[in-house]
């Protein structure tokens, strides 16, 4: 286990970024309503990849071009960009706090993963928690109920690309320069949704445009964050805190977009909650 003010750390750029993903998300799910799905995903990928380099340039100079792990970078971009198109998809039709609460079914698979992939060691306790959340997300699907959402399943499918990202961020990290992991979050994207979107391009209005450099603003943050967090301490004992992007969402969902939250959200987000912070204490004692 990490010494405690490394933990800290670790702790608190994770909490930063599962924010900072929630902001990000509610950008999306407006955007929707504004322009196509695909101009919403390359507005998020070609704006965060603009203002990425042009912040490490400034910072780091070109060396976050290069990379000594190519193949692995393009894997880790290219998980990102299912889940992100599988997830904003699933935002045109469920409220925003549903989907966010399905999305972290990911920190659960990642903290199985995590001990296969990554040969990370979990105790009894952290198993019970992984249990306790897969009940939470269960909960969340209400399964067998006349009310189910199908298109909460695309959360599913994204939860488990997503899960494959933080995986590959945190093989990455220690190896990586971190302003080159960083860049190739969105870069390969960026290129693919470029040559994607030019045949479907509808004239977005400046409202739009706005909105569209505020989602790579905020993916910016967001991965930064996620990068160093990952940097202090395992996957298996961070991964659990990035469902404050859970409760950040059910704000936003309420405040931002009047979608009522469900009973059985509530419930299966407070489990899944419940079983990140019993992680944590069991871990700091």
């Amino acid at each position: 286990m990490p010494p405690i003010p490394t933990l800290l750390a670790g702790i608190l750029f994770t909490l930063a970024a599962g924010t900072a993903f929630a902001v990000q998300d509610s950008i999306g799910k407006h955007l929707t309503t504004l322009v196509p799905l695909i101009q919403v995903l390359w507005g998020r990928y070609i704006f965060q990849t603009l203002i990425m380099a042009i912040a490490l340039t400034a910072t780091r100079g070109p060396s976050f071009l290069k990379t000594r792990h190519p193949v692995l970078q393009l894997l880790r971009g290219m998980c990102l960009l299912a889940a992100t198109s599988l997830m904003y998809w699933a935002l045109t039709y469920v409220p925003l706090a549903d989907a966010t609460a399905v999305i972290f079914f990911a920190p659960i698979l990642v903290t199985v993963l995590s001990v296969v992939v990554l040969k990370e060691t979990i105790g009894i306790h952290r198993i019970g928690a992984i249990i306790a959340g897969f009940v939470g997300m269960l909960v969340i699907l209400r399964p067998g109920l006349a009310t189910i959402e199908p298109h909460l399943f695309l959360v599913v499918g994204a939860a488990a690309f997503n899960a494959c990202y933080l995986l590959l961020t945190r093989r990455l990290s220690g190896r990586e320069d971190s302003a080159a992991t960083m860049f190739n979050t969105t870069a390969p994207g960026a290129v693919i949704l470029t040559f994607m979107v030019i045949p479907l391009w509808q004239t977005p209005s400046p409202t739009a445009v706005a909105f569209m450099a505020a989602i790579g603003l905020t993916g910016s943050a967001a991965h930064f964050f996620l990068v160093r967090g990952f940097s202090f301490a395992p996957a298996s004992l961070l991964s659990p805190f990035l469902y404050v992007q859970v409760l950040a969402a059910s704000v936003l969902t309420v405040l931002v977009f009047g979608d009522p939250l469900h009973l059985t959200t509530a419930i299966g987000a407070v489990i899944l909650v419940a079983s990140g912070l019993y992680i944590w204490w069991r871990e700091n004692r």
